[in-house]
């Protein structure tokens, strides 16, 4: 038997040792158990410590692509999903991930290289604290739930599967 394309790739972003940054990985690191076999099976799973264009330049034709990250500039804590093309239009909201160039500049440049942005979600929790170490801020550790929620379901609907968790 072969397995299906994967039909999404998940672009885990943050690094595990600066605090509010691992929110993304710890998501998923409790999400991916939980999900559906149906949508196990058309994922791909990338880890990036920062969001690069090159990491949105590689979403293969015909697959989806959803960006997980902790963001500045909304309330710690808070939810945001958006299109992914629409990230690059907030000002406001920013993710974290993108240390060696803005956002704005990073999807730019990927939809240059590409012709245009794959189809994708960006899910984003507000963080508050960044130093070293693994501790997550309450307001963070209070939000993952429906971090966790909402990375789902943004997975399984652009996975085509109608219920993500089992």
């Amino acid at each position: 038997m072969t397995m299906p394309r994967p039909s999404v790739r998940i672009l885990v972003c943050g690094s595990a040792d600066r605090g509010d940054d691992g929110a993304a990985l710890s998501a998923v690191a409790h999400l991916l158990p939980r999900l559906d076999s149906a949508v196990r099976q058309r994922l791909e799973v990338r880890r990036c410590d920062q969001l690069d264009a090159t990491d949105v330049i590689d979403v293969a034709d015909g697959e989806a692509c959803v960006v997980l990250d902790t963001v500045v500039g909304v309330e710690p804590g808070a939810v945001v999903e958006l299109p992914l093309g629409d990230l690059a239009g907030l000002a406001s909201v920013a993710p974290r991930s993108s240390h060696a160039l803005p956002i704005q500049e990073v999807l730019g440049i990927a939809e240059a290289v590409r012709g245009g942005l794959p189809p994708g979600r960006f899910v984003g929790i507000g963080g508050k604290w960044f130093g070293y170490g693994t501790t997550r801020s309450r307001a963070v550790r209070d939000g993952m739930p429906e971090f966790e929620r909402r990375a789902a379901s943004a997975i399984a609907r652009l996975a085509g599967v109608a219920s993500a968790v089992g």
